[in-house]
């Protein structure tokens, strides 16, 4: 960190789809997703103090990397948080020292207890001690300006009786119907004498982690920059992970039981950039020809991305081990068509697809008391006339989300055909429930 001495100015800123792979439209590839994006040019933000003056007495000014200076300041990984404060101080005004602080908070309620600081850094941009011992002016008159310039820190180690290590620095996390949040903000405090009131102004600010996924398969790679399709797992067995079989079982037209064999497929690394898609293979088997075919149709498989929310609320806890809190939803659904040669064999079918993920999905991040996660999970078959027997989720495969995309390797390419839009999820998982310490989610 920083901060130049203040310098004396004029104050004088103011203040419904096809069925079989025979009835596909015939469609390009796509490469649209994901392409690089130049950083964009600082903006800047300007936060004005006036305390019922006509004209404001102090103001924050913020230079970032957000969309406009509307926006809230954002910041990305090894960026400074640079700045200035500007401050016009009147004959007799009392101040004793400026200081500007920067905090993370994870928040899990509305009382103090619900609140863990895991990020604090301040620093002093005049004081009137400092300056009578370096034997300059000990009192502030007329317009000043403290320029400031202060790096994030990439890590931050914390301490409690469950743990004791390094977290990387999380992303702001800041959703309406989640009860925990990730937040971030600056404030600068004139303070003044015992007799007089601190000032203070003080303002949100949004942080971006850089994270990345390994690089794809080499044959994965090959087929983004050729733009071809992508081997399956039988061509490219490194580039994807395949689950074990699950047996969906239930009842076809309340006439005769079923049973259904499920295996899910997802690229390999289990790790995907925010804004670009996770390519999926389903393979069904079964004996039952009328099963397999109704289980095979592109809008059958409910197959989602689920985000868990995990934290700890201690002051709600009556409990010696503090209970963790847990919220669901389902984010995303993947889109289905059928695979080329998938509907050959008599008693298998197999079905492409890809789950398109939003540009402005959090990141997985864990840092002490929260945690965001994510998994794939296979949920259901929603097709006429089936009745399942369980309505437990079939497969579960945990996934990572990151912010940036993997080095030196090809952006992944989009591969839904035109016709086959995006499902609605039929469901959302809002709910919230305690789970012991000890629960751990798992397949």
């Amino acid at each position: 960190m920083d901060v130049s001495p203040p310098r004396y100015r004029r104050f004088s800123r103011p203040g419904p789809a096809p069925q079989s792979a025979a009835d596909l439209p015939a469609y390009t590839r796509r490469n649209t997703l994901a392409q690089p994006v130049a950083r964009r040019e600082p903006v800047e933000h300007i936060y004005p103090l006036a305390d019922g003056k006509a004209r404001p007495w102090a103001s924050l000014i913020l230079k970032s990397s957000a969309k406009s200076g509307k926006s809230v300041p954002t910041f990305f990984e090894k960026e400074h948080i640079n700045g200035s404060f500007e401050l016009t101080a009147e004959k007799g005004d009392s101040i004793q020292s400026v200081t500007v602080t920067v905090t993370g908070r994870i928040v899990t309620g509305s009382s103090t207890d619900d609140t863990y600081v895991f990020l604090t850094q301040s620093l002093p941009l005049w004081s009137k001690a400092d300056s009578r011992s370096s034997g300059t002016a000990a009192k502030l008159l007329g317009d000043c300006v403290w320029p400031f310039s202060i790096p994030l820190p990439k890590a931050v180690s914390l301490k409690d009786p469950s743990y004791d290590a390094l977290f990387r620095l999380p992303e702001t996390f800041l959703e309406r119907h989640t009860r925990a949040s990730i937040s971030y903000d600056i404030s600068v405090t004139v303070s003044r004498g015992k007799l007089r009131a601190d000032s203070q102004i003080k303002t949100r600010f949004g942080y971006i982690p850089t994270t990345r996924p390994d690089p794809p398969s080499m044959l994965r790679q090959m087929a983004y920059r050729q733009n071809t399709i992508l081997p399956g797992p039988d061509v490219d067995p490194a580039g994807w992970t395949t689950s074990s079989t699950a047996v969906v079982r239930g009842t076809i037209f309340k006439s005769h039981q079923a049973a259904v064999h499920c295996m899910l497929s997802l690229a390999n690394p289990l790790s995907y950039t925010r804004g670009t898609v996770i390519p999926c293979r389903l393979t069904l088997e079964s004996n039952d020809t009328q099963a397999l075919d109704m289980f095979s149709a592109p809008s059958a498989p409910l197959v989602t991305l689920r985000r868990c929310v995990r934290f700890q609320n201690p002051s709600t806890s009556s409990k010696r081990e503090v209970d963790w809190v847990q919220s669901f939803e389902d984010v995303c659904r993947a889109v289905w068509w059928p695979a080329p040669n998938g509907n050959d064999a008599p008693y298998s079918r197999s079905l492409e697809g890809e789950i398109k993920l939003p540009k402005d999905l959090a990141s997985t991040s864990s840092i002490g008391r929260f945690s965001v996660s994510y998994t794939v999970v296979v949920s259901s078959f929603e097709t006429v006339g089936f009745t399942p027997s369980s309505s437990q989720p079939i497969l579960v495969e945990p996934v990572t989300i990151t912010t940036s995309h993997a080095r030196d390797s090809p952006r992944p390419n989009a591969y839904a055909p035109p016709a086959y839009a995006p499902l609605p999820i039929p469901r959302q998982h809002h709910d919230f429930y305690a789970a012991p310490a000890t629960t751990r989610l798992g397949r």
